[in-house]
């Protein structure tokens, strides 16, 4: 692989990160003024008519069976968005970031239950690291440990994105990945309108007073071109790139989350999302990089002495 084609593509996956990171502040500041349907309408809408646009011919060939498979990975992905935003309610963004990471340490465990292809040992320390980090991350030094509304929704949202995770790994074999992207994204805004009128107090304001730069950036950078940017970038890196580099989206959410938002870490808080980050980190890369940079190490030693 291309050297100079690699840094391109690590460099556009980390740039994936840091916007995916900071939509968590982006979600935040929109929750002052915004209902969590209306956000969700917003940014959903404005990806899905942007994919539609640049993919036009693909709509046009899209079919039943496209469908039904969009309409299941759309259904994972609305709960999955729904909890998270508004879970982002009660909690610190920051912590949110890393709770919502947790999902990439289930995926193998549910994976488990429907091909019997038991994890790793890799997979089984991310689990009990994960387990760990979550406790220090809701640890509260004068009540102990304590999940609030905002936690438990939050690490729902991650269970949801396992399984939207697993349902595209699935689908994906079978349908242009493209298609299925379109239709997914139409379903959350579909989804998220009825949800709208149902539970809260629907607006007719196409353009909000406040929080419109947060939408903007949430459906043309957080949604639309975050996921571009990963499909091309991902062509031009190795696996194991991309999945560290990605895994930063909780680095980023959290240190933009005290910049920006004044979230407040204490020492166990700080603790427990390192702890994630390594469990993170373990579960997708099961530490390849450091194998390789050994093994590069060893040859370029044995070079040396047979000189």
């Amino acid at each position: 692989m291309n050297k100079r084609n690699m840094l391109i593509g690590d460099f556009g996956l980390l740039m994936t990160a840091f916007v995916w990171g900071s939509g968590f502040v982006a979600v935040k500041n929109a929750l002052d003024s915004l209902s969590p349907m209306y956000i969700m309408v917003a940014r959903f809408s404005i990806a899905t008519l942007l994919m539609g646009i640049l993919f036009h011919k693909k709509v046009l060939e899209i079919n039943k069976s496209d469908v039904k498979a969009g309409i299941v990975i759309g259904l994972f992905l609305f709960f999955a968005f729904a909890s998270q935003t508004i879970g982002l309610q009660y909690t610190l963004a920051g912590k949110q970031a890393f709770l919502t990471a947790t999902n990439v340490i289930m995926v193998p465990f549910l994976f488990w239950v429907f091909s019997k292809e038991r994890p790793d040992k890799f997979n089984m320390i991310a689990a009990i690291l994960m387990i760990v980090g979550i406790g220090l991350l809701t640890l509260d030094l004068n009540y102990g440990l304590v999940l609030n509304k905002g936690d438990l929704l939050t690490l729902l949202c991650a269970f949801l994105f396992a399984c939207h995770i697993i349902s595209v790994g699935y689908y994906a074999k079978k349908h242009d990945p493209i298609k299925l992207t379109v239709l997914q994204f139409a379903v959350v805004t579909i989804l998220s309108i009825l949800f709208m009128f149902i539970f809260e107090k629907p607006t007719l304001v196409l353009v909000p007073a406040n929080g419109l730069y947060e939408i903007i950036f949430l459906g043309l950078f957080s949604t639309f071109m975050a996921f571009l940017i990963q499909n091309i970038a991902q062509k031009y890196t190795t696996p194991s790139h991309t999945a560290l580099i990605l895994s930063l989206e909780a680095f980023f959410g959290s240190i933009l989350s005290v910049i920006f938002l004044g979230d407040l870490f204490n020492n166990s808080m700080i603790l427990g999302s390192s702890i994630i980050f390594i469990a993170i980190i373990t579960a997708e890369t099961k530490w390849s990089f450091l194998k390789r940079n050994l093994e590069t190490v060893e040859n370029q030693l044995k070079v040396k002495g047979e000189r």
